[in-house]
């Protein structure tokens, strides 16, 4: 097995060596990926581990030159960028913003992207029944019997067709995640 992990490690740092990376970096950011694919491999979705598993190797060495590129030209935010009679002003005291500003940022964009696969992965009514579960076009969140209600059709029948697009949504997400 250790034999393969590095071979396979290898082969996927040939195709992303650069001269700024350590090839052992790279052959162990490899080897996590490596893990990470074995431990997350379901054989039942039809799909070969080497394939899976490669896959996961080059999108953890991937997700590293990602990381990289974004830190390559942090500034830090008690900097001085001018100094004069008063003292010294940074960054930090220029730009003022919320520390909650991010998370902010990132669950817009997932709620974002998710009204993005409500509308294009699933049927019609599914989609009426998730928005409405939701609250995805900015109402209240409904109830199961309130929508059965607004649908004319029984709380159950509203039950399964929810249950069912939700596991459409996830599989989307998932499939998003991995390719």
């Amino acid at each position: 097995m250790t034999f393969q992990k590095s071979a396979l490690s290898s082969v996927a740092i040939k195709k992303y060596y650069t001269q700024t990376s350590d090839q052992s970096d790279l052959i162990s950011i490899g080897t996590i990926g490596l893990i990470k694919g074995i431990s997350t491999y379901k054989p039942d979705r039809g799909v070969r581990l080497a394939t899976y598993a490669s896959r996961c190797v080059e999108n953890e060495i991937l997700m590293h030159f990602r990381s990289q590129k974004k830190t390559q030209g942090d500034l830090s935010l008690s900097e001085a960028i001018e100094s004069g009679d008063a003292g010294s002003l940074s960054l930090i005291d220029v730009i003022s913003v919320p520390d909650d500003m991010l998370e902010n940022l990132s669950a817009a964009e997932t709620y974002s992207r998710l009204r993005e696969l409500v509308r294009d992965r699933l049927a019609e009514r599914e989609c009426q029944i998730i928005t409405m579960r939701y609250g995805l076009t900015g109402q209240l969140p409904k109830t199961q019997r309130e929508v059965a209600a607004v649908l004319d059709i029984s709380r159950s029948y509203v039950s399964r067709i929810e249950k069912r697009a939700l596991k459409k949504l996830e599989e989307a997400m998932e499939a998003e995640l991995f390719s």
